[in-house]
């Protein structure tokens, strides 16, 4: 690490001890998606001195994405997402080699990733079918995966838990990604652990079809979601990669 900044890390370190931070700064990590939760596991796994990290995500930022997604404000609208990430994070550690991809993981781009060549891969796609194809193509490898479940129609952070795959329960998004995976035969190749809420409230409010056009879901059910809630699911899934670490 370049000497100038490595009192960034001072506290850190002063709680872990050297030996993990040196952990921590040659782990490499790749996320998927960084939207409302996967912007905000970015930024706390740079914080934590993370140095060699990879996003993808393809979208650009939107008007409608500033209630919630770390890039996301009044002067970043139209840009992508991992360009203004990549900016940010590089602001933070100067020393951080952070690559971004501006592409969709889906079916066919999964072998452009080079997943075998990542410690952690993380999960915060939106998409179910994305989703579920990277579950299962992620946990045949040697990496720790973790993924994000649901973070929409949540408002009570306390409800914010963690658990195995298998046992997440009253999250919607979990049960329709079991039961893909099981018509499709396609079982996790190992466990891995989740962030979920069980929490599950009703949409209060409308919203318009021009505000669906320009967030470009027109043809995708579009659901309610408050900052703290992603911003908890994205920090929990980072932290899990930090305790893995130094454990």
């Amino acid at each position: 690490m370049m000497e100038e900044y490595k009192s960034i890390f001072s506290r850190t370190t002063l709680l872990i001890g050297q030996e993990a931070q040196n952990r921590i700064a040659d782990t490499r990590v790749i996320l998927f998606g960084v939207g409302g939760v996967g912007s905000w596991c970015a930024e706390s796994l740079v914080r934590s001195g993370i140095r060699y990290l990879t996003i993808v995500d393809a979208d650009t930022v939107n008007i409608t994405n500033i209630n919630r997604q770390l890039p996301a404000t009044t002067r970043t609208i139209d840009k992508p997402k991992v360009e203004v990430l990549k900016q940010r994070l590089e602001e933070i550690n100067p020393a951080a080699q952070i690559n971004f991809i501006q592409m969709f993981y889906d079916a066919e781009t999964a072998g452009l990733f080079q997943l075998d060549s990542y410690n952690y891969i993380i999960d915060a796609i939106d998409s179910l079918e994305s989703k579920a194809h990277l579950i299962y193509t992620a946990t045949q490898t040697d990496a720790v995966f973790l993924s994000s479940m649901g973070a929409a129609l949540k408002m009570n952070a306390a409800r914010i838990q963690v658990a195995e795959f298998w046992k997440v329960h009253g999250c919607p998004l979990a049960a329709a990604l079991r039961r893909k995976l099981k018509q499709r035969a396609q079982y996790p190749g190992k466990k891995f652990q989740c962030v979920f809420s069980d929490e599950l409230l009703e949409n209060k409010g409308t919203i318009d079809s021009l505000t669906l056009k320009m967030n470009d879901q027109v043809t995708k059910r579009v659901n309610g979601t408050l900052a703290h809630i992603t911003a908890i699911f994205g920090f929990t899934l980072a932290g899990l990669v930090i305790q893995d670490i130094c454990s």
